[in-house]
């Protein structure tokens, strides 16, 4: 068993069980908002990432304390029309019983 979250922003992952009324902690929680920073610069990465966590949370599959977070770039863009070398995505995840 297990709770799957859709959630818009990341930011809540640290702090999602404090609301849960479930009785189960979550197992995976898919996320967007932060559009992986829309600029990845070399050595220092993402220099703005609309995320109090900052880069923690950018984009991506991370993972802590057995919990699972998935991060997508998506498609579009937000404050500035632009990307670089942070490629709009679509992803497809099959998700399989443990």
């Amino acid at each position: 068993g297990g709770i799957l979250v859709l959630e818009h922003s990341p930011d809540v992952f640290p702090v999602i069980n404090e609301f849960n009324t479930f009785g189960e902690d979550f197992k995976l929680m898919i996320a967007g908002h932060t559009h992986g920073g829309q600029v990845w610069l070399p050595i220092i990465g993402s220099p703005i990432v609309p995320s109090s966590y900052g880069q923690k949370y950018n984009y991506g599959h991370i993972i802590e304390n057995g919990r699972h977070l998935f991060v997508t770039t998506g498609t579009g863009t937000s404050i500035l029309p632009m990307r670089f070398l942070m490629p709009p995505e679509v992803v497809v995840l099959t998700i399989r019983a443990s």
